[in-house]
């Protein structure tokens, strides 16, 4: 057992199954000594975890643990195209938060997938990130995330 995998093992966090594109894409692509992952909803045992918009029919709470979920299946994602224990640096992160029409707590709801990076990757984890709000996401998930990351040689 490598690096990440010895730290999820410890964390006792277990990658979940690859979300099914929901169109006509990939989950990730590998390009040289980066992975760029689509965008990951808060799918969970083939669900989402939540529906609505941040604010009105979806808490903070809630809406922050489906950013953790979104930075799960996007390693689950990562990991479907290369051993994530190759993983050098979780470069960026970009989140899409559908809220209302006065939300403004975007990045509450991405410390969810942050902190979650931060606790597998420590240093490794530390991560250039963008909180986008919007009127709408796929399926009417209240949170979409997407990693690009880096490789070890």
């Amino acid at each position: 057992m490598t690096k990440w995998s010895k730290k999820l093992a410890e964390l006792g966090i277990e990658l979940p199954e690859v979300a099914k594109p929901v169109a006509a894409y990939v989950p990730a692509v590998k390009a040289g000594r980066q992975v760029y992952t689509s965008g990951q909803l808060p799918m969970r045992n083939g669900e989402l975890m939540a529906v609505g918009h941040v604010g009105v029919s979806v808490t903070i709470e809630e809406a922050n643990a489906c950013a953790r979920q979104c930075a799960l299946n996007a390693l689950a994602a990562i990991n479907s195209v290369v051993d994530l224990n190759k993983i050098e640096q979780i470069v960026k992160v970009t989140g899409f938060i559908s809220g209302g029409p006065d939300f403004t707590q975007q990045s509450a709801i991405m410390n969810g997938a942050s902190d979650l990076l931060l606790e597998i990757f420590g240093d490794a984890g530390k991560h250039a990130r963008t909180s986008i709000g919007v009127a709408s996401l796929p399926l009417g998930a209240p949170v979409e995330v997407e990693l690009l990351v880096r490789l070890a040689d």
